[in-house]
């Protein structure tokens, strides 16, 4: 006889998403960031790329004991967001030891993908700043040559430093700095694929890139309004970094909370710090506070009640 009932443990509806699937989206969203770095930076942009992915998917298949280097994508994700947050050409053991401590310490230390605190791409790229700030920050930045991959580097300080960039330039990205920071044209790009995918919500890049623009207002007007948002990583963070599902709220008036957080804390380090860029710091503190304002933003339950004084 056909069984006519079958008994399983829930969930009973199910998603056609996987984690691998929504992996390769992201990493389909960060293609066009990545030509564009290595249309400007040349080959040593895509050997810092494929350094930091291959030591983040070797670092996890050591630590699960798993021959698939790929895997569920989600290291492979992580080794490429850490890139993008590095110069262009890093000594080859920065990006070996920010991949390691990313997935090491910044995602399995807390039992892998879905319990980590924090983004794991940023928790390396915290930790190669305090540890190899002359590798990764300062004047490192090498100026962009489009076409010019047989090109001599010429390093240059950072538009956050000068001030002296044009938008047009912080827009199409023709300007020195971080791999995934120059091109706000080709992240506004990648953007798009996982908005329509519905991978990411509006609010959190919504409300951390608005309150950036209001506060760079009081710093120079409408100009220094928009350079703030344009210069630096405010994109790359707002639009891949601080909209990381496992570390950012998951109620909307979180979500608010969370980005708005993001941005207060970016331009008080940018204003009044002692460093130039202050997003992988201020969606890091902001990840420690996800289950507080989870917490605190949790709708009322359908048919509470108050109790009575």
């Amino acid at each position: 006889m056909d069984r006519k009932l079958v008994v399983s443990s829930s969930p009973h509806i199910k998603s056609p998403e996987t984690i691998r699937s929504i992996m390769i989206d992201v990493l389909v969203a960060l293609f066009p960031v990545a030509l564009m770095a290595v249309f400007l930076f040349g080959f040593r942009a895509l050997a810092t790329m494929i350094i930091a992915m291959v030591a983040a998917m070797a670092t996890e298949a050591i630590i699960l004991r798993r021959k698939n280097l790929f895997g569920d994508g989600s290291a492979a994700v992580t080794g490429l967001l850490l890139a993008m947050t590095l110069p262009p050409a890093p000594p080859w053991w920065v990006v070996v030891i920010g991949s390691v401590v990313a997935i090491g310490v910044g995602k399995h230390i807390y039992g892998g993908l879905g319990n980590n605190i924090f983004n794991p791409a940023l928790v390396g790229r915290a930790v190669l700043f305090v540890s190899w700030s002359t590798h990764v920050a300062g004047n490192v930045w090498i100026k962009p040559v489009p076409f010019g991959f047989t090109a001599d580097a010429v390093t240059q300080a950072s538009p956050l430093v000068t001030y002296d960039a044009s938008l047009g330039d912080l827009f199409i990205g023709t300007v020195s700095g971080a791999l995934g920071e120059t091109s706000a044209l080709a992240l506004i790009i990648g953007a798009i694929w996982l908005f329509y995918r519905g991978h990411i919500d509006w609010r959190i890049p919504g409300s951390f890139i608005g309150i950036v623009f209001i506060l760079g207002l009081f710093d120079g007007g409408l100009y220094m309004g928009l350079y703030h948002v344009l210069a630096g990583g405010v994109m790359l963070g707002a639009l891949f970094m601080a909209t990381d599902m496992v570390t950012s709220p998951v109620t909307p008036a979180g979500k608010l909370i969370f980005g708005l957080g993001c941005g207060i804390v970016t331009m008080a380090i940018r204003m009044f710090g002692g460093m130039p860029e202050g997003v992988t710091f201020g969606i890091l503190l902001m990840n420690g506070l996800t289950p507080l304002i989870d917490n605190m933003t949790l709708p009322k339950k359908f048919g509470e009640v108050k109790k009575s004084a």
